[in-house]
């Protein structure tokens, strides 16, 4: 396969498949974009220019569009098969959506023109993170938002998930050390717009097996290594030089 990137990291034949599952969709997906819907503060834009960055085989353009109704839906991957699956599932739902083979850490979006651009799940498949953190904030306009959702290091780090799937395991991080580069690149956010979402399948080991048969208890938040970390940050509406 000839990516477009040469850092491109191959997905597992599982990886792959369970991309395309009920389970993906509902339980991953779907509620990734719920949780990031409420941390918004304030209106939504309006019929905004939306970029799925690193959208995979399309699963999640029905949900974006029934929540956030873009005017513009663009879809962007650096796996061709991908993208080829992107499209049967844009025409599927007669949804139009644009689709750009392009590497993350060097899109082929044009400056300032996007008002949402969602990362769900893809941040830890990239090598070059920085670059593409600088990218996402180039191609944002001054106001618009990133919608950042990632496993981190903790879960991402497991037996089951290395024997499952594969990723990167040099630039994978912790929650905090995801939110400060996201800081760092000059995103603006609060606590109100960052969430740590503690989801059965994102149980780190066990899937929360041993508390579902009630043989331990949850550990409370503080007291964990999270797992997910959910965060609605914003480009400054003035940007210093």
């Amino acid at each position: 396969m000839n990516y477009l990137s040469d850092s491109y990291v191959e997905e597992t034949r599982f990886g792959f498949w369970f991309l395309r599952s009920h389970t993906w969709q509902h339980h991953v997906l779907r509620v990734a974009i719920n949780d990031l819907r409420g941390l918004f503060e304030g209106p939504l834009p309006e019929r905004p220019v939306l970029l799925d960055a690193g959208c995979g085989q399309g699963k999640s353009f029905r949900h974006l569009h029934q929540t956030f109704a873009p005017k513009h839906l663009i879809g962007l991957d650096a796996d061709p098969h991908s993208l080829a699956l992107s499209a049967e599932e844009a025409a599927s739902l007669n949804l139009d959506v644009e689709l750009i083979g392009s590497d993350c850490a060097s899109l082929k979006v044009a400056d300032n023109s996007v008002d949402l651009l969602f990362c769900h799940q893809t941040f830890h498949h990239l090598v070059e993170q920085e670059k593409a953190l600088a990218e996402f904030y180039r191609v944002l306009k001054p106001g618009g938002h990133l919608l950042f959702a990632e496993s981190t290091e903790a879960y991402i780090d497991t037996w089951v998930i290395r024997w499952l799937f594969r990723h990167p395991m040099q630039v994978q991080k912790s929650a905090a050390q995801y939110l400060e580069m996201i800081r760092g690149q000059g995103f603006e956010f609060t606590g109100r717009n960052v969430s740590y979402p503690y989801l059965w399948w994102s149980r780190a080991k066990d899937f929360g097996l041993l508390e579902r048969f009630g043989l331990c208890r949850p550990k409370p938040f503080g007291q964990r290594e999270e797992t997910l970390v959910n965060v609605v940050a914003r480009k400054p509406l003035e940007v210093a030089d």
